[in-house]
């Protein structure tokens, strides 16, 4: 296929994206096809050529099945290849941890929707560290994935007390960190621990979390901050995919 566009960006090339929101209607990413044509186009022209999008699975509000995104994907793909557009686009989820993520990894692990090396993308709530954290990280390293924190900036509980990531490591969990974040798009507080985690080198992936096309020129103005040319002098798992 051919390329879309030339690269027209002096910035660093953004590697391999691990989480977004780019499978129209199944969540609050984008809303269709067109919406998601245009932002691929924009991370082509940003370097990407591979990505994992992660819908939202939260029983309550996006009650996805995994059968449900991987249809849509296949979908996705095929009128992106009619439009010739030269990108690897793949599905994961992204797993809100509850008693259904629970369930789900005692009678079916194996549906579970990982990226990469089995590695699976979780969030938790964003007041309120858990009690059965350490219960779901058990698990799915039992079960062979390996969990990635999703944007642990953005928790409050954490930006309270960032000592729990140490003990989260320690137990084997990985960190993903939202590159918007550098660009204060959520707040000062996410923006300053953002930074931190980058600066103590704790962060194994990148993301963009990106839901629309707003969030995407956050993430450009985010590449032209100092800590985003820090975080991808990391050993980052993102450039292994």
């Amino acid at each position: 296929m051919l390329p879309l566009f030339k690269k027209k960006t002096s910035l660093p090339a953004y590697p391999p994206d691990i989480h977004s929101h780019l499978l129209p209607g199944l969540d609050d990413g984008t809303k269709s096809y067109e919406e998601t044509l245009e932002i691929l186009k924009q991370f082509y022209e940003i370097g990407t050529r591979k990505l994992y999008t992660t819908p939202h699975i939260m029983s309550d509000l996006y009650p996805n099945e995994e059968e449900t995104i991987l249809g849509k994907l296949s979908w996705v793909k095929e009128k992106l290849t009619l439009d010739d557009v030269d990108i690897d686009i793949q599905a994961a989820a992204e797993y809100y941890l509850d008693e259904i993520l629970l369930e789900k990894l005692d009678n079916t692990p194996k549906k579970l929707l990982s990226f990469g090396d089995r590695y699976l993308l979780f969030e938790t709530s964003f007041m309120n560290q858990p009690f059965y954290l350490q219960e779901f990280i058990f698990k799915a390293i039992s079960q062979g994935y390996k969990p990635v924190l999703a944007h642990p900036e953005r928790y409050s509980y954490i930006q309270n007390d960032p000592s729990i990531l140490d003990d989260l490591m320690q137990r084997g969990v990985l960190l993903q960190l939202n590159i918007i974040s550098l660009a204060g798009y959520y707040s000062k507080p996410v923006k300053k621990l953002a930074e931190k985690l980058i600066d103590q080198k704790k962060i194994h992936f990148i993301g963009s979390d990106c839901h629309n096309l707003q969030q995407f020129l956050a993430l450009k103005e985010a590449m032209t901050t100092r800590h985003y040319k820090k975080a991808l002098d990391l050993p980052l798992i993102n450039y292994k995919l």
